[in-house]
């Protein structure tokens, strides 16, 4: 009896990894088809992309840049939201960038065109493929450094995925945590701005009568 019970617990747990597992796997299959963006540049304008990030996460881009047009110079420049620049390149038409969030912040990913053309130029199509946590880690060139073989590689890939939904979950209760003690804070105040109000509409009121009893009086309209 004790035997039978024991395997079933082995077959419970087995089989809710086996659904971890399949979960992980769809989610990160999701992760990596998830396509960049492309939008049109026009001459001596300016095109940002904003990004909130956590701290510490890592997050490069893919970037090339198709012009049918000679003449025109293309800028990239990341900045956070206090003006740091993160990454800037001068002229650039492909390329790659990596930048390390030092903490949490947004951060704003601009294209910048400038044009010595007085006529109008047809605009430049950007091409922009942002990755950031475990999407911008490069597991063929870790393994082939640690000499994993290439189920430890998809192995350590689902790790990290599952530390980084565990992350995101932690965050999202500390947000929520948050702004129920803003929430809380805010019904504070109300109720002690209700009272006063209170306060102040009673002691009005009883100034008025006051005022009017002494009034009538000086009238003589009341005893």
């Amino acid at each position: 009896m004790a035997l039978e019970k024991t395997r079933a617990a082995v077959c419970d747990c087995l089989r809710t990894f086996a659904v971890v597992l399949f979960t992980l796997l769809i989610i990160n299959e999701f992760i990596v088809q998830i396509n960049g963006l492309n939008f049109y540049l026009e001459s001596n304008s300016k095109r940002c992309l904003k990004e909130g990030l956590h701290k510490d996460v890592i997050v490069t881009g893919d970037y090339s840049i198709t012009s049918h047009a000679s003449g025109i110079r293309t800028d990239l420049q990341v900045t956070d939201s206090k003006g740091h620049v993160a990454f800037q390149r001068e002229n650039v038409d492909k390329g790659k960038f990596a930048i390390t969030a030092d903490e949490e912040d947004y951060y704003e990913i601009c294209f910048i065109s400038y044009s010595g053309h007085h006529q109008k130029v047809p605009p430049k199509e950007v091409y922009l493929d942002l990755k950031h946590g475990v999407e911008a880690k490069n597991y063929e060139q870790l393994a082939a450094v640690s000499k994993l073989k290439p189920l430890e590689m998809e192995l350590t890939k689902l790790e990290d995925l599952s530390a980084s939904i565990v992350q995101d979950f932690e965050y999202m209760k500390k947000r929520e945590e948050e702004m129920r003690d803003t929430n809380e804070s805010t019904n504070v105040r109300v109720f002690y701005l209700s009272l006063f109000s209170m306060c102040c509409l009673l002691s009005l009121a009883t100034w008025q009568v006051m005022y009017l009893r002494k009034f009538f009086k000086s009238k003589k309209l009341i005893e």
